[in-house]
């Protein structure tokens, strides 16, 4: 039986992929490209990298979906993917350690007041601003996965005043956790940093709108590493203009890559960076799913598998 590696990856990406992928193959598994001649019948098993939408319901002997991306929602609203079928995320060290690392970055970019002094430059000024300590600055982490709980953990430990919103309840070390309604209005209230990092479901679609900017303390900082679905962009920029919000970082947009012709590239109080805050790396990504595929053929309990009725 074969193993399908398919996904919205380039001939440079399949390569690489399959060249990793290989290092780590079972010993009497087959994996065949999407792209490549091969038997829709033999494929029990997928290895996907947001795969176009009803590619996966052409496999009938589907048993088993491995992402290669931590993210699932493209695959999930896929209205031709078949229902029962499990699905599991990719967890990877690696890519949480480097997510942590673009939201310490984010944050520290705006705690010093970096935006502010490359404004300044471009009009030769030189003041110095008055600059709190990170014990003094309170950042708010939407989304206490395993990405969003290493970077609150990584935010914690330089120092910030760090509290994390779940849907459920969370305990993370260093961090002041919430959840519900109320524990959401409450951290939103405090965050003179946002960061968001939560999954992208109905539920929290458009989050980041101007309901949340208005109950943000008046000149906050904004982190979007999640999803560019979360945001609603006109929102954004009418908060950035009255001031309630002072400087967005955003990673992630609706449409990718970000066209030349819109708002946010010249905007002086956004910081535009074209989806590089963590990406999967094949080398550890492709052990890390062909463990998950041995557990799989095996009949072991998978790991990081998806919830339908959640979102992810």
């Amino acid at each position: 039986m074969s193993i399908l590696l398919i996904g919205s990856l380039d001939a440079e990406e399949y390569a690489e992929w399959r060249q990793h992928i290989l290092a780590h193959l079972p010993a009497g598994e087959e994996l065949v490209l999407a792209g490549e001649p091969h038997d829709p019948a033999a494929v029990e098993v997928a290895l996907v990298a947001n795969p176009p939408h009803g590619t996966l319901a052409r496999y009938p002997r589907l048993g088993f979906v491995q992402s290669l991306w931590a993210g699932v929602d493209r695959m999930l609203s896929d209205p031709e993917l078949p229902r029962k079928l499990p699905i599991a995320r990719l967890v990877d060290p690696a890519l949480t350690q480097a997510m942590m690392e673009c939201a310490l970055a984010g944050v520290l970019f705006l705690h010093r007041q970096l935006p502010a002094y490359a404004r300044q430059q471009a009009g030769a000024e030189w003041r110095q601003l008055s600059q709190p300590l990170a014990s003094q600055r309170r950042v708010g982490v939407l989304g206490l996965g395993e990405l969003g709980s290493a970077a609150a953990r990584g935010l914690s430990t330089v120092g910030f005043k760090v509290s994390g919103w779940s849907r459920s309840s969370r305990e993370v070390a260093g961090v002041s956790c919430l959840s519900g309604a109320e524990g959401f209005d409450r951290l939103v209230s405090e965050a003179e940093i946002l960061v968001n990092l939560l999954p992208l479901t109905p539920q929290t679609a458009n989050v980041l709108d101007a309901k949340l900017f208005a109950r943000l303390p008046r000149g906050a900082g904004v982190v979007n590493l999640a999803r560019g679905g979360h945001l609603v962009e006109e929102d954004l920029l009418a908060a950035l203009e009255s001031g309630q919000v002072s400087h967005a970082v955003l990673d992630v947009f609706r449409q990718e890559p970000l066209p030349a012709s819109h708002a946010f590239w010249q905007h002086p109080r956004i910081t535009v960076l074209p989806h590089v805050a963590a990406y999967s790396e094949p080398s550890t990504a492709s052990r890390i799913a062909l463990e998950n595929v041995a557990r799989f053929r095996s009949g072991q309990p998978l790991t990081a598998l998806v919830d339908p009725g959640r979102g992810y």
